[in-house]
């Protein structure tokens, strides 16, 4: 391996079996995803989080689930990315993002956090929002549902095909950008 700091690709989710099928998880089964693909076991760190050391693409990259409720999350990945002397640019946070339609998916670097939690933590965590996005559409409530309450809520059955080839495409979104870049993965994936 390379002197070079490894990639650090987190997925965000809240821990637990309870919210193991959440809209909110997407992130998780993401990450689950390339784990199982690089052959990689989950194993715990001191950040608070399960992490798997693998490589993609040939990069060297750590796959990340952290441990702690996912407003709280920033502080994992922050330890992370501390121990590792992972930089901003090297960050990819995978998420669950309400105003993109389910099944749909957007790769960006930087923006704002959009009333996210997650992505409120991260960035006062890691000091700063530059950090790579994959955005994975779960969709708007319906009706007058809180939004909340929608993310803390299961896929519905008749959506579980749909979420797993969502996931399988983060994954395929994620190895093309540690081994082409950002343009790349954009022009093929940005829906």
């Amino acid at each position: 391996m390379t002197g070079e700091s490894p990639w650090l690709v987190i997925g965000l989710g809240n821990p637990g079996a309870q919210y193991a099928g959440n809209r909110h998880n997407i992130g998780y089964l993401a990450i689950d995803v390339l784990a199982r693909r690089t052959g990689g076991r989950f194993k715990s760190h001191k950040a608070r989080a399960d992490v798997v050391e693998a490589r993609i693409a040939g990069n060297r990259c750590v796959l990340a689930k952290p441990r702690v409720y996912m407003n709280e999350s920033g502080g994992p990945a922050a330890g992370l990315a501390k121990f590792f002397k992972t930089p901003l640019d090297r960050i990819v946070v995978i998420h669950d993002e309400l105003d993109l339609e389910p099944g749909t998916m957007r790769i960006k670097l930087g923006g704002g956090d959009n009333g996210h939690n997650g992505l409120k933590s991260m960035r006062a965590s890691l000091g700063s929002g530059e950090f790579y996005r994959v955005r994975l559409g779960i969709g708007r409530p319906p009706g007058r549902q809180d939004p909340a309450d929608f993310v803390l809520r299961d896929f519905p059955a008749a959506a579980r095909e749909e979420v797993g080839v969502q996931v399988e495409r983060a994954a395929d979104a994620i190895e093309l950008l540690l081994a082409d870049g950002l343009v790349a993965v954009q022009n093929a994936f940005n829906d």
